[in-house]
């Protein structure tokens, strides 16, 4: 992939970035994401690993999550699923279940919206968590 559009490129930075977002399933904070790419490139700023997020985010190869007000974390899987957060300790982890497609017809039937896709997260307690709960 040499060139994403006419006016931006496929760097080394960015291929590390996704590429080390894709090996885990933690959905990592940039912080997270910074150390863990760092160990390839450490001449790397948090700054730049923050800029090709978004980049990467926007152009649809990672996705962000926005969760409540919590730092933002990321996902390098981009088939289709839903996430559970622990509202205890904050980890997310991905829900493989069917995606609702009723879903988007109910809300499109509802307002003026051609609907594209939905998010939805779930909230609960971990089973690290739910002892101490």
């Amino acid at each position: 992939m040499d060139k994403l559009d006419s006016n931006m490129r496929w760097t080394s930075q960015r291929q590390v970035i996704s590429e080390e977002l894709k090996k885990v399933k933690s959905h990592p904070t940039v912080n997270e994401i910074y150390e863990m790419v760092r160990k390839k490139l450490p001449r790397i700023g948090l700054g730049t690993v923050y800029q090709n997020l978004d980049i990467l985010a926007k152009l649809g190869i990672i996705s962000k999550l926005e969760v409540d007000g919590e730092q933002k974390r990321f996902d390098g899987d981009m088939t289709p699923h839903y996430h559970i957060r622990c509202i205890k300790c904050k980890r997310v982890d991905d829900i493989f279940i069917k995606m609702d497609r009723e879903l988007e017809k109910s809300a499109a039937s509802c307002c003026d919206y051609k609907i594209l896709d939905h998010h939805v997260q779930f909230s609960g307690i971990c089973n690290k968590c739910l002892p101490k709960a």
